[in-house]
């Protein structure tokens, strides 16, 4: 429960509450009672929790103070807010109600944050711009930085917004002159990597976002001279060019909105990021599923207790005459009789139905493997390779559409500008984004620092507030960096809010082999664990004709989407197309049957569509008809373009780049002969690569990856069955 010291009264002094900050008398008053109502849930959850009437709990407690300041500071629905799970009392003040919070940790339905979908203190809400946070540490540092990225970017493209705002969920699309983006978290969060990626791109753009680092000591069991070097993340961190850097009691309200006021102040000058390191306590245990009595002694707990700002304040209040005893007494009654009605209606609250589950997974808007996509290519000009015709669609799709911004390593043609005068400008590794900077400039297309989990969670916060950010990252190979954002973000961003919140953005990824001397860490695939991602579309088209028309439903649909670009067709002569325009798309969900046959069926996607091609050839020499039927769109795949397949030839193969165990074929030769089982003459067949890496020289990798020969061999023996 919560410390609370009694005092006795003492008599107002109005000149002494002028100097408090400037903080008027019922600003004071404002921020206790907000701090005591958040202590005030907390204990309630608590008391939930052990009655098992709620599932878990994570408490503010000792975090009120500086988080409660900081509330009086930004601006509810202007400002954008990345919150802390310990930042309770900062919801409050902007507006988030007790009701609310405890909907949240009942699960209910009507719970404004995720409809009950996440846990408690996951804190969310569109109206007051907090942005639907994860249980994932660190991750929204860099999401933040996105999100003050798309501050600058919407004052330098003024066509943006208004698009933004006819798009689904357009009310998201806000903007303000002097709008800044909070982000907060504790000491252990500091040792993420996105901490530090962030802190190097907010500098780097002066971007106005102002971190709230809650230090309590501990992260978890940890303490904070285990978990940063020296023990000081503000000492850490004052060499960064250009950032505002405060240490501050955070248990004390006071120094806190003082501390906040001057970053708050620097932020929306324009004059750079902040960042406000405030010393807290942690009276509780990290959460309920912690008992902090197993790594804290009793003399520390009890000096934390002393500390506690909830005492602290009410005592501060009564002898600077602010409040007396009764008049405490009498707002933590009404407090109490608040929570005890916001916890009734909460327990009555409806939970949310079985039949909700699959809500929001995917946009409701614009369904991408709709008719609605399909449209009939209109081809003219000179055949393009498929690495052009990226560049080329992208062109397109930014001369009308100004929210979409390019970026990642290397795609700018130069990031010194005053050189494109003399240079002819890189634009990517492959060339994929030529010329696009030249045209449209270096705020819409620009290079990034080598970080990939960065450049995800920026295109993360980009989107989510409207809008359409292309990122690329360079290699398959080195995408792993980003694997949180993109799994635990990127595709779950809807879903876990139930729909408030959005990040359609589009993940442009160079993939696999055949390419001599890629070896190792050049020629990965790995698609199926993206697929395994519910929330996110994944493709892989294989001509330079549906690159075009994959890539611009990938920008125009409402959900995140991930490009695989096969990097060995992008300049193969035998899939060249002329463009077909710019309004050509493509549904996602519909096969592409590459060849007519009749007696089996290869299942293929990416560079083995052409190898399935030559085999399918001979075959035809030898008097074996194959039919071949491109993916091209692998979540979601085309079942009953495959269901067609199988029934008219009764034998299937499924053939792919990357290994044979645990991969994508793994799953449609399953589910073949789960549901197709009557419809085969033969067993399913898989062609893979080998369960091993892709080696430097040629013949090692000729070996590894699956071929043409291989197929040949493999239908012969299917035919024999």
């Amino acid at each position: 429960m919560a410390v609370q010291t009694r005092v006795k009264s003492a008599r107002n002094d109005s000149p002494k509450i002028e100097k408090h900050a400037g903080l008027t008398r019922d600003a004071l008053i404002r921020l206790y009672r907000t701090m005591y109502l958040s202590r005030k849930l907390d204990d309630r959850e608590i008391q939930l929790k052990r009655q098992n009437k709620i599932y878990f709990q994570i408490s503010s407690a000792g975090h009120e103070a500086v988080t409660a300041a900081m509330g009086l500071l930004l601006r509810p629905g202007v400002d954008w807010i990345y919150p802390y799970y310990r930042d309770r009392a900062l919801c409050l003040m902007l507006g988030v109600t007790p009701l609310e919070m405890l909907l949240q940790a009942v699960g209910a339905a009507a719970d404004p944050s995720s409809g009950g979908r996440q846990m408690p203190s996951h804190w969310g809400h569109t109206k007051y711009n907090i942005v639907s946070k994860s249980s994932c540490t660190g991750t929204q540092f860099v999401q933040a930085v996105g999100a003050a990225e798309a501050t600058f970017y919407y004052e330098a493209h003024p066509k943006a917004l208004p698009q933004a705002r006819k798009a689904p969920l357009g009310e998201l699309a806000k903007h303000s002159a002097d709008e800044i983006v909070y982000v907060s978290g504790g000491d252990g969060a500091t040792s993420e990597g996105e901490f530090w990626e962030s802190l190097n791109a907010a500098c780097a753009k002066k971007l106005p976002l102002l971190y709230l680092i809650e230090d309590n000591g501990y992260a978890i069991s940890v303490p904070v001279e285990v978990q940063t070097a020296g023990g000081s993340i503000s000492k850490l961190v004052r060499g960064f060019p250009g950032l505002h850097v405060a240490e501050v009691d955070g248990t004390d309200p006071i120094a806190g909105y003082t501390a906040g006021q001057e970053a708050v102040n620097y932020c929306r000058e324009r004059r750079g990021p902040a960042l406000i390191h405030a010393h807290v306590t942690r009276p509780y245990s990290h959460s309920l599923s912690d008992d902090e009595k197993l790594y804290k002694v009793p003399e520390e707990r009890e000096a934390e207790a002393h500390r506690d700002p909830l005492s602290k304040f009410a005592l501060f209040l009564v002898r600077e005459g602010v409040l007396d005893q009764k008049q405490i007494e009498s707002l933590e009654a009404q407090v109490d009789h608040e929570v005890r009605q916001a916890g009734d209606a909460a327990l009555a609250a409806e939970a949310p139905t079985v039949e909700s589950i699959m809500t929001n997974v995917y946009s409701p808007d614009g369904d991408p493997t709709s008719s609605a996509f399909e449209a009939e290519a209109k081809l003219h000009g000179a055949p393009k390779t498929m690495v052009e015709m990226v560049a080329a669609t992208l062109n397109d799709e930014m001369s009308h559409d100004e929210r979409i911004t390019v970026f990642g390593e290397d795609v700018a043609d130069a990031s010194r500008e005053e050189n494109l005068k003399e240079v002819k400008g890189k634009g990517g590794v492959f060339k994929a984004t030529a010329g696009l900077q030249r045209k449209y400039g270096s705020t819409r297309v620009f290079n990034t620092p080598l970080a990939e989990a960065s450049i995800i969670g920026r295109a993360i916060g980009m989107a989510t507030r409207g809008l359409k950010p292309v990122a690329e990252i360079q290699f398959f190979d080195y995408i792993w960096p980003a694997m949180m954002q993109i799994r635990d973000e990127l595709c779950v961003m809807r879903w876990r809010s139930n729909g408030a919140f959005k990040c359609p953005a589009v993940v442009r990824v160079a993939i696999g082999g055949y390419l001599t001397g890629g070896a190792v860490y050049h020629s990965q695939s790995g698609e199926s664990i993206f697929t395994h991602c519910p929330g996110l579309r994944v493709v892989m088209p294989s001509t330079a004709l549906d690159v075009a028309g994959m890539l611009r439903t990938a920008i125009r649909c409402d959900d995140p989407v991930m490009l695989l670009e096969h990097k060995h067709l992008y300049r193969q002569p035998y899939n060249r197309s002329e463009y077909p325009g710019p309004d050509f798309t493509i549904p996602f969900g519909k096969a592409r049957v590459v060849k007519e046959g009749t007696d089996v069926s290869i299942i293929t996607y990416g560079a083995f569509v052409h190898r399935a091609e030559v085999a399918a050839a001979q075959l035809q020499r030898d008097g074996i008809s194959a039919e071949i039927v491109d993916l091209r769109s692998l979540s979601p795949c085309d079942w009953d373009g495959i269901c067609a397949s199988v029934r008219k030839t009764h034998r299937v193969i499924v053939a792919y780049e990357d290994m044979l165990s645990w991969g994508y074929g793994a799953e449609l030769a399953a589910r073949i002969a789960d549901e197709l089982f009557d419809e085969l003459d033969a067993p399913v067949r898989r062609i893979a690569a080998m369960d091993t890496f892709c080696g430097y020289h040629p013949h090692l990798e000729d070996a590894i990856l699956p071929q043409s020969d291989t197929v040949i061999a493999t239908v012969k023996k299917l035919m024999d069955y």
